[in-house]
This record gives C-alpha cells, sequence and structure tokens, in this order.
C-alpha cells in the first residue's frame, strides 16, 4: 500500500523536481497525479521514467488524494488548498500564501519538525521561502549551540526563483549582448545579463523588499523571535543555485573550529571548507544536489562572538521541491500520516 499524491503545477520548474525528487527518493506512493492549468492539458510530465498525462486542476476531484505537493503559485494555492484541505488531503504549499497564518506549520524539517503536528487544523503545511530555508539549515545547529543574536545576511539568488521566464530573459539577455541585438527587458526591471539588481519582490514602506521581510518574519516564525536579523536580497545573473554570505553574531563563543565540527555533523549539511584556490562551493556545483553546502567558515573579530559563514545551495531544491518532500516524508515519520 502507498499514498495517493497530486503535484499541482506539474509543469513548472519546481513542480517537476518534485515530480524528480518523489521519485529519486522512493517516497511510497501507490499514484502520482501530476495537475496543471487546463493551458497545460496535452502536455505530460515525467516521473521518474513513466511518463504521465496532466489532468485540469480546475475539474479535479481531490477526494481520496492523500498528499497535494502545491507548486503553482500563490493565487492556486489561495483557492485550491482549502478544498483539498478539506476533502482530506494534506495540502504542502510552496507559495508564500500561507507562510504567515497561524494556523499553517512553516516548516523545514532539519529545523522544526514539531511544528507539523498543529497541521491539521487546516490540513495545510507551509513551504519558507527558498532563501530562508537553505538559512536557517545552517543556522539552526549553530542557534542551537550557541544562541544567536544577530544576522546580517546578504544573498545572490538565482533567475529559477522567478520561473521560467526569467531564466529566458537571462538566455536571451545574454545571446543578445553577444550579436549586438537590443536588450528586451520583461521579467526584471533592469538588465539581468552581465548585472546583479539589489531589487526581490515588491518594496515595502520602510524600504525593504518583500523578499528581505520574508528572511526575517521567517526566521521568526520557525526557529526564534528574539533573533534581529537584516537582509539584502539580490538577484544575480545565475540560472540555478542561490548563495547567501551570512553574518552571525552569537549570546556565547563558538570558535569557528566548533563551528565547522557542528556543521559537519548537522542533518542536511554539507561543509566544503578548504582556504586554498576553490576550496569552497559555488552555485553552479550545487546543481541537482540535496545538499546545503557551506563554505567560508571564519570568525568576525569585530564582535565579541561572531561568525562568517558562505551557503550555498539548490533553490529548485532544498529551496522549494525537496524541502516539500521532505515535509510528507516527516509526516510518515512522525507517524502523523496514515494511508486513507
Amino acid at each position: 500500500m502507498g499514498f495517493r499524491v497530486a503535484v499541482v503545477g506539474a509543469t513548472g520548474n519546481v513542480g517537476r523536481e518534485v515530480l524528480n525528487i518523489l521519485a529519486e527518493r522512493d517516497f511510497p506512493a501507490s499514484e502520482i497525479i501530476a495537475i496543471a492549468s487546463r493551458k497545460s492539458i496535452g502536455q505530460t510530465a515525467m516521473y521518474g521514467d513513466k511518463e504521465l498525462k496532466v489532468v485540469a486542476l480546475d475539474t479535479f476531484d481531490p477526494k481520496g488524494v492523500d498528499i497535494a505537493l502545491f507548486a503553482a503559485g500563490s493565487g492556486v494555492a489561495k483557492e485550491y488548498a482549502p478544498k483539498f484541505g478539506k476533502a482530506g488531503c494534506v495540502v504542502i504549499d510552496n507559495s508564500s500564501h500561507y507562510r504567515m497564518d497561524p494556523d499553517v506549520p512553516l516548516v523545514v524539517p532539519e529545523v522544526n519538525p514539531d511544528a507539523l503536528k498543529d497541521f491539521a487544523k487546516k490540513n495545510i503545511i507551509a513551504n519558507p521561502n527558498c532563501s530562508t530555508a537553505q538559512m536557517l539549515v545552517a543556522l539552526k545547529p549553530l542557534h542551537d549551540a550557541a544562541t544567536i543574536k544577530r544576522v546580517v545576511v546578504s544573498t545572490y539568488q538565482s533567475v529559477s526563483g522567478s520561473g521560467n521566464a526569467a531564466m529566458d530573459e537571462l538566455f536571451t539577455q545574454t545571446r543578445a549582448i553577444f550579436v549586438n541585438d537590443p536588450i528586451v527587458k520583461e521579467v526584471y526591471t533592469k538588465q539581468i545579463a552581465f548585472n546583479v539588481i539589489p531589487h526581490i519582490d515588491v518594496f515595502m514602506d520602510d524600504g525593504y523588499t518583500k523578499e528581505e521581510w520574508k528572511m526575517v518574519a521567517e526566521t521568526h516564525k520557525m526557529l526564534d523571535p528574539n533573533i534581529k536579523l537584516t537582509a539584502t536580497a539580490v538577484r544575480v545573473p545565475v540560472f540555478v543555485g542561490h548563495s547567501e554570505a551570512i553574518n552571525i553574531e552569537f549570546e556565547k563563543p563558538l570558535s569557528e573550529k566548533d563551528a565547522r565540527k557542528i556543521l559537519r555533523e548537522a542533518p542536511g549539511c554539507l561543509v566544503i571548507d578548504k582556504r586554498e584556490d576553490g576550496g569552497y562551493i559555488t552555485p553552479i556545483e550545487c546543481v541537482g544536489d540535496f545538499a546545503t553546502y557551506i563554505s567560508r567558515i571564519r570568525e568576525d573579530k569585530t564582535v565579541d562572538h561572531g561568525l562568517n559563514i558562505w551557503v550555498v545551495s539548490d533553490n529548485l531544491r532544498k529551496g522549494a521541491a525537496l524541502n516539500a518532500v521532505q515535509i510528507a516524508e516527516s509526516l510518515l515519520n512522525q507517524g502523523l500520516l496514515k494511508v486513507s
């Protein structure tokens, strides 16, 4: 016996990764259902070596589905996630819509798996923002060891975080520069090819962007509301893989040697930190991998108890699809979900 699993948004970047990861990790599914909007009817989605026919979301009956992994945006989640939940299906949503809902757990399994026990209030579990997810995988074991007071993080986020159209824009702009064609800007406000843009999501009244606010709010919900955190989120001309430069101030002493040992033993973390040319991880090396890579571990001598680290992860995996599948696995491991 296995679970009936639906993937909503199966034809998008994250949806395809969800299907790949379900197959790679041999999730105990008796049936996988690929769901997308009506415009995707006639398309197929790959699940391992199986070709799944895409079905339309607006006419799909969720009754009898055990788990639905949503990778289709906030509008779709707002309309359809409650319908799936009321039908008895556990929804794991990758959009931002439910993240701050007090009745919806926001979960990174390596960080706060105990929060899953409250999922039945709405039958919805939220997946955090991609940049927050990889950051907290690295921060959680360090926080347990020495209690984090303050974090300053600068992100270097790939265009895949904005979807297929953004990846196409990076490609076409790069090509245009080499062949002397006009630069067309449709997804981003400024040229992304050979450039960096310090602007992700909308601007808020205080001058921060919503992406930066998400990192603060989600850290407070999942890790510790007492952590002071400030973020600068930057889009960079990389197809896949988010990077973060993180400065951490602790309440207690924590040497770089101890931090390195803690991170080497922490779930989901992989330390690659040699003080030599190439002794660190870059985004291109993390693509297709499950780990959150940590490099450049060093003490910050400007504060009493400070460290700097460099964190890199495949945003389509740990930042989205992998975390969603790990949430489903954690539900099973904790005995919170049974086959219907």
